[in-house]
């Protein structure tokens, strides 16, 4: 597994939620909205985390009608989806700000 795959997996659940929160949406439409940001994620790996966030209690789904093919099952963020958003907010800007300090390549800085 790449190192950005593995970065990637321990943030996905926040990403999917930030989405998610603006809006409803299905499955193919969170992965190209994801694309449209620069993380390509397969559907394949979108999938479980959905339903791993379904089961959490962090959004719930609705199975629609679709002008445009078969039926589509739409998530939206509950309350406590909100509320784990706002942790993992909270929690990213702590961690990254410590890791940019690490990482940075800020000449300014002296070295560790």
């Amino acid at each position: 597994m790449s190192i950005r795959s593995q970065l990637l997996k321990g943030v996905l659940d926040g990403c999917i939620l930030a989405i998610i929160e603006k809006d409803e949406i299905y499955g193919y439409e969170l992965s190209k909205k994801l694309e449209q940001v620069g993380l390509e994620i397969s559907e394949g790996t979108i999938y479980p985390v959905l339903l791993r966030l379904q089961k959490n209690g962090y959004i719930v789904g609705e199975i629609r009608a679709s002008d445009s093919g078969p039926n589509r099952k739409y998530y939206s963020i509950t309350i406590k989806g909100k509320e784990a958003l706002e942790e993992i907010r909270n929690e990213w800007k702590l961690l990254s700000s410590a890791i940019e300090k690490l990482l940075g390549r800020d000449e300014h800085e002296s070295s560790c």
